[in-house]
């Protein structure tokens, strides 16, 4: 994300990181959550996720859930693509459009989508039932224990709610639901049904931002004020006709209208086979055109904008990295700037540029109203040079989580200097970590560069989403229905329930919804952009005070 780091400084970033990490699990090992009593002496045996989450395979006694998928678009895809069958048995599949019920089976031969034949074979995937029209027939099926729902966004809420009611346990994707009120709907009817509901915030199951969260809390970077969030993408290339070998050709796609179809994946084209068979029959599943169906994330009834799909990973990740903190206050823009009616989409309703600032409170804001965080997030379309990630900065030391894959640490300095620097941790008076160049040389920098890649694990990075699925059906096979949702003197479940669970999503939801009002305005606003002082009632799921009362969604068929 720093576009005046040299790959040298960046390299010298990473090992940094590492060398933090390794360093902090050396000197604290009873206090701190590096290793989870795994450390042996001044070496640490490989930890996965599923040791530093607190979940095991063994518990499921070698009975994997009996899952059925409802949506198998993109999402749903790479939901399928990084299942781990020992976890979760996929059992059937739900979706109306032909051209994802034969893509959820076959994958796109490689990563991310790998589909249902990667997993379980080609003769063993034809078990799999696959339903074409109402996913309210796959309910009927008693030994179907739990589903993954994977639908546009307006759909989460009900679909959940079917779900939950017909004695199915939920992980439903991001973000929780269209408005604020359905979202605390799920979670009522979770506690009325015993049923355990997972939303997929991937960012809660990542070990690179679990240890990213640990030098935070560590103290090294000294005080944070300030932490910038962003996802840029360059949607203004024009899609090109493939030749018969599958490669691009010098000539773009156009639409319909002769117009240049761009390679935007809110925008794709429509699959002949999916038009087809879906055209006329539009109405019968709740839209107003096969465009609606297929490009729903363009549509203010059927989707949430940048903030929904994009904006909320990065501010649920601001939120884990001060402390699962709530944010005080919203301002914001957002324009419709570059998919003008030249660039062929009239019709679409949502931002493609969004500018937004949060404050959050800072540690001693109790005592102290002028100790706030400021979080910038931007997203817009038009200009990738800086992709995707969070910047944290603090008074002793800079950190960015680059694209899920990467975590870069330098100290400050005082001057450029800082980035060219290498330091490793050390403890200072008071017990307290600092970072420490005399800590970066030496056998045992040397040691805690090892451990800290340990800890990190080995191979490609996962983004979370295999360990969300791995952590849902844990839960499930230890939840009881005595205790439910019952909780302690403390206020602290009776029982384990998924690390991104009903409540912790709703705050994501209220963040990103409530930030759409910040740039869109309300009737009180007369719709123009406007600061918002969040509410703590928002954010109870008992109350039924919500920040978009007037946000009303319209009927839906499914």
């Amino acid at each position: 994300m720093a576009i005046d780091v040299t790959p040298e400084q960046r390299e010298i970033g990473k090992a940094n990181f590492h060398r933090v990490v390794g360093g902090l699990a050396q000197a604290e090992p009873t206090r701190r959550d590096f290793m989870k009593g795994m450390l042996a002496g001044a070496a640490a045996l490989p930890i996965g996720a599923a040791a530093y989450f607190g979940y095991n395979a063994d518990r499921l006694d070698g009975r994997p859930v009996r899952t059925a998928l409802i949506g198998a678009g993109d999402e749903g895809g790479v939901l399928v693509g990084e299942h781990n069958p020992r976890y979760l048995e996929i059992v059937a599949v739900c979706d109306i459009r032909p051209s994802n019920q034969k893509r959820i089976f076959k994958g796109e031969g490689k990563g991310p989508r790998w589909g249902l034949e990667h997993h379980y074979g080609r003769d063993a995937a034809k078990k799999i039932k696959l339903y074409t029209n109402s996913y309210k027939e796959m309910l009927e099926d008693a030994s179907i224990e739990a589903v993954i729902i994977a639908l546009p966004l307006h759909l989460h809420a009900p679909v959940a709610i079917d779900c939950m009611k017909a004695g199915k346990h939920v992980l439903c994707e991001k973000l929780m639901a269209w408005n604020v009120s359905q979202c605390k709907e799920m979670i009522r009817v979770a506690r009325q049904t015993n049923r355990v509901l997972s939303i997929g915030h991937q960012r809660h199951y990542s070990l690179l931002y679990a240890h990213a969260v640990e030098v935070l809390r560590s103290g090294v970077l000294g005080d944070v004020k300030h932490i910038r969030a962003q996802w840029h993408r360059n949607n203004t290339w024009p899609l090109m006709v493939k030749d018969k070998d599958g490669r691009d050709t010098d000539r773009p796609v156009r639409d319909a209208h002769g117009r240049i179809v761009l390679r935007d994946s809110w925008c794709p084209p429509i699959p002949p086979e999916d038009r087809e068979a879906l055209e006329k029959r539009v109405a019968e599943f709740g839209y107003k055109s096969i465009e609606e169906l297929v490009r729903w994330r363009l549509f203010n009834r059927t989707g949430g904008g940048l903030m929904a799909e994009l904006g909320s990973h990065q501010l649920d990740a601001c939120s884990i990295f001060l402390g699962k903190v709530r944010p005080l206050a919203v301002s914001g823009i957002g324009t419709r700037s570059f998919y003008r009616e030249q660039y062929r989409n009239k019709e679409r309703e949502v931002e493609d540029h969004v500018f937004v600032t949060f404050e959050f409170p800072g540690p001693n804001y109790r005592d102290d109203c002028d100790d706030v965080v400021i979080v910038t997030y931007s997203s817009i379309s038009t200009n990738a040079f800086e992709p995707y990630g969070e910047c944290v900065m603090g008074t002793r030391g800079t950190m960015i989580v680059s694209m899920e894959q990467e975590v870069m640490l330098w100290p400050e300095r005082g001057g450029p200097t800082g980035r060219s620097t290498a330091v490793g941790v050390a403890v200072a008076s008071g017990n307290q970590p600092v970072l420490d160049t005399s800590a970066s040389t030496g056998p045992g920098a040397t040691a805690a560069q090892s451990l800290g890649q340990q800890a990190l694990g080995s191979g490609p990075v996962s983004r979370g989403y295999r360990e969300e699925m791995e952590d849902f059906a844990y839960c499930i096979r230890l939840w009881d229905d005595k205790l439910g949702y019952e909780k302690d003197s403390a206020g602290n479940y009776r029982q384990r329930l998924p690390r991104c669970h009903g409540e912790v999503a709703l705050a994501d939801a209220v963040v990103a919804l409530t930030s759409n009002l910040a740039m869109r305005g309300t009737k009180a606003s007369g719709h123009r952009p406007q600061r918002i002082d969040f509410q703590p009632s928002w954010f109870d799921p008992d109350s039924n005070d919500v920040p978009d009362a007037e946000m009303v969604p319209e009927p839906v068929t499914v």
